[in-house]
């Protein structure tokens, strides 16, 4: 590789891992809400653990998770750092209106849901978010129609479980706005073998590539736009799908924890960097090798959030974990292959190819993701 271009990577690596140190003492990082649900007869009963501060704050969480971005990032402030009672009560006072966009049905029939409990669990630094826990009881209409849970959109992603059925109880993890399974109201169990739970994480794994990981993609084009031949292609995906198979793993079952707000920010420069080696021609050696190797353990953690918070038993874990990872390499596969059949079978054998579509779109690549750092570590 060119000895100028090594240094100014390195350089800009360095100001990076800076940079995002200092942002990661001023980010509110948010998780996906975790659920557990029991249904009887005449109640269904969310023991709910969620950041309360962001919902009484109107965060969209379908765009951000780091509310420094968002508009609400004051408000989320202000609530932020209220004492726990205090932040509390505004969210018995806002609980009228809050409990509107929680869509818990049985049948059609839409169930009213009073707080029972609210507590904080544990008090944390204020550039850290804090987990509060509300159990929510709702009384059930006459009659056996099953119960669904949701929520509304911009409340985000919910890690739905049924409590009380041991392995093979339903647990899912629903986009915003998604309604689970029909839940019974005679105590059965909904049980999921491991085919539907396979199938299920593939599709999970697929979306997280198309359409909601654009930086996955873009990292993905610039391995394609590094040459069109199969084997320096195939070397390449390989090595960065067993890196982030590897992390994908540690990091949802928790052996191993790196903020968002570092890993974000690396997984932009990742894109930079392999972007600007293909503008500079370089060539499938080692190094490129081992750098995407270690991009892939970076995407990897970036992939992780899913499987992490789902609490699936260690057997359906192996399995969702196999699932997602299938959908996601169909995902990346995908990519290459739109890619290949919209530019590459047209236009790769062109002399002027890699001249007027390969570099400038890697500096498109590049620009985006060099905005993307700056973002995630200034702004």
């Amino acid at each position: 590789m060119n000895v100028t271009l090594w240094q100014t990577l390195r350089t800009l690596a360095l100001a990076l891992l800076v940079s995002t140190h200092a942002s990661a003492s001023r980010a509110h990082e948010l998780n996906p809400a975790v659920a557990d649900v029991t249904v009887s007869p005449a109640q269904v009963q969310l023991v709910v653990t969620l950041t309360a501060e962001a919902m009484l704050a109107g965060i969209d969480r379908t765009q951000n998770i780091d509310t420094d971005d968002l508009p609400e990032g004051d408000a989320y402030t202000r609530y932020r750092e209220m004492p726990a009672e205090e932040m509390l009560q505004a969210l018995y006072d806002a609980w009228p209106e809050l409990r509107q966009d929680f869509n818990v049905l049985a049948g059609e029939v839409p169930v009213e849901l009073e707080i029972s409990n609210a507590e904080v669990l544990e008090e944390m630094p204020l550039s850290l978010p804090r987990d509060t826990r509300l159990t929510l009881l709702g009384d059930l209409p006459e009659g056996d129609a099953p119960v669904t849970v949701g929520w509304k959109a911009g409340f985000g992603p919910l890690v739905l479980r049924q409590t009380g059925g041991g392995e093979d109880a339903y647990s899912d993890f629903l986009n915003p706005g998604a309604q689970s399974q029909p839940l019974p109201r005679t105590g059965e169990i909904v049980t999921e073998g491991w085919l539907p739970l396979f199938g299920r994480y593939i599709v999970v794994g697929f979306e997280h590539i198309i359409p909601k990981g654009l930086d996955h993609i873009l990292f993905v084009l610039g391995l394609f736009f590094f040459s069109l031949r199969v084997g320096p292609l195939l070397w390449q995906i390989t090595a960065f799908t067993l890196a982030h198979t590897i992390t994908l793993a540690l990091a949802s079952l928790k052996i191993v924890f790196i903020p968002a707000s570092i890993v974000e920010p690396l997984i932009a420069a990742s894109i930079v960097y392999v972007a600007v080696e293909n503008i500079f021609g370089g060539r499938l050696g080692w190094w490129r090798i081992v750098v995407v190797t270690c991009f892939g353990l970076l995407h990897g953690l970036g992939f992780a959030f899913v499987l992490g918070d789902v609490g699936l038993e260690p057997s359906r874990f192996v399995t969702g974990l196999i699932g997602f990872n299938i959908g996601v390499e169909i995902g990346q596969l995908t990519v290459i292959a739109i890619a290949f059949l919209t530019v590459g079978y047209w236009f790769g054998n062109k002399p002027w190819y890699r001249k007027a579509i390969a570099i400038p779109a890697s500096l498109a690549i590049a620009a985006v993701a060099a905005y993307w750092v700056v973002e995630r570590t200034l702004l």
